[in-house]
């Protein structure tokens, strides 16, 4: 089985400051640490489970600066067999349909039987691009995936729904399927692994080896424009209602009533 499994490098902000830099359209990210994006995690993870049990091969796909390449090699240590990934300044990377356009003509040229994407991103909490990705590569897709079957030719997908409702779908293979966090757990490399990784064929590629233009993917081509970035504005704080439960709620309701609200 032949499983392409794609993957971002994304910053990790839980603990560092967010500032705009000097552009407006984009952040500082001088202070932040980066590393896998944390659905992709659970791809990758996927698809060397689905590697061991059914036997082919794995290769990491990632748009992305030459930094993305330790996290690239790290997939590769736990278990993937191959990487490839685009870097090319004339793509416009904050639009995910021309994301999923790029890598769908970097996956297309290939032989596969199942893509994997992660379900969402952290940096921009785009859900797009697996599905965008699909509809690229011209078939079909589950999102949201929280358990995966492979059988022969075909797949059973449970796919998480609103309000914990829970879906099952079969689709024919080739297909996407974007993974949902919590679906496994996602294993740690190996030194051996790590060490082997150094060794496995990561190649790097423009919009030429793909066959696309820049009037494809570029700026000029797409429907979003970024316009600027900005620190949303605190306007109200929150505050705190000591006293005995009587209290509190007769200043609450005090509150309300004077708020117009009640």
């Amino acid at each position: 089985m032949k499983i392409f499994v794609c993957v971002k490098r994304v910053p990790d902000t839980s603990e560092a400051e967010v500032k705009v830099d000097s552009s407006g359209k984009d952040v500082d990210s001088s202070r932040f640490s980066f590393d896998i994006n944390d659905a992709d995690n659970y791809a990758v993870e996927e698809a060397v489970l689905i590697k061991e049990a059914k036997g082919g091969t794995v290769q990491v796909v990632c748009m992305g600066p030459a930094d993305s390449d330790v996290m690239i090699r790290m997939a590769l240590a736990k278990g993937g067999d191959s990487a490839m990934r685009i870097e090319d300044p004339r793509i416009n990377d904050t639009d995910p349909l021309k994301v999923a356009k790029v890598l769908a003509s970097a996956i297309k040229k290939q032989e596969y039987d199942l893509v994997l994407t992660g379900c969402m991103t952290n940096d921009d909490g785009s859900t797009a691009v697996g599905v965008a990705l699909a509809e690229e590569l011209g078939v079909p897709h589950a999102a949201m995936v929280k358990k995966l079957e492979v059988e022969d030719g075909k797949i059973k997908a449970h796919r998480e729904l609103e309000g914990g409702l829970l879906e099952v779908v079969e689709i024919t293979l080739p297909a996407v399927v974007t993974i949902q966090t919590g679906i496994n757990e996602p294993r740690y490399a190996p030194i051996r692994g790590i060490r082997a990784a150094q060794k496995k064929e990561l190649k790097v590629l423009k919009l030429e080896d793909i066959g696309l233009a820049e009037d494809e993917v570029g700026p000029e081509s797409s429907l979003i424009e970024l316009q600027k970035f900005y620190i949303p504005e605190v306007e109200s704080t929150a505050e705190v209602i000591e006293g005995d439960p009587e209290e509190k709620a007769e200043i609450m309701a005090t509150k309300l009533v004077k708020g117009g609200l009640l």
